[in-house]
């Protein structure tokens, strides 16, 4: 089975999200978190997060990238119990046996779309608003095609 941790290039996700995601944490869409938002929500750090962040499972922070990789069943077990607790802690969702199949979803859903996909394939997500919900679309450039030149890299060796 396949998942996606979260990858960084450069430390614009530091800047962007309230609380950004770790390096190499796993990820899932997240989009749930925003079902009930509206235009009014999507203002600062809030809109990053909704337009284009990836939601880690151990800080539940955001991410702009993350890439493909291989995921191990007792991670995956792992991952379900510690998003079904997330789902209670702070969704009030009323008891972790009900959270767990919601979790397993989400956790099938982010399988789903790196199933197809090479290790370290890079996706992002972006989301927009529209009358029927929250809709997400996403893009992924393969591990051959991210060549170091596409990325800015900014700094300098005298610091």
């Amino acid at each position: 089975m396949k998942l996606a941790r979260a990858i960084h290039f450069d430390e614009s996700d530091r800047n962007v999200f309230h609380n950004p995601a770790r390096t190499g944490e796993w990820c899932i869409s997240g989009g749930f978190e925003f079902s009930n938002w509206t235009e009014a929500d999507l203002i600062g750090k809030a809109r990053q997060a909704f337009a284009n962040g990836w939601l880690g499972l151990e800080t539940f922070g955001r991410v702009t990238f993350v890439a493909v990789t291989q995921v191990e069943p007792n991670e995956v077990a792992a991952l379900t119990a510690a998003l079904a607790q997330h789902f209670v802690d702070l969704y009030g969702a009323p008891s972790i046996a009900e959270a767990s199949g919601v979790a397993q979803n989400e956790i099938a859903h982010m399988a789903d779309l790196c199933e197809d996909h090479d290790a370290n394939t890079l996706i992002t997500v972006a989301r927009e608003l529209t009358e029927a919900g929250v809709r997400e679309a996403y893009r992924t450039i393969e591990a051959q095609a991210a060549g170091i030149d596409q990325f800015a890299i900014h700094g300098s060796l005298d610091d």
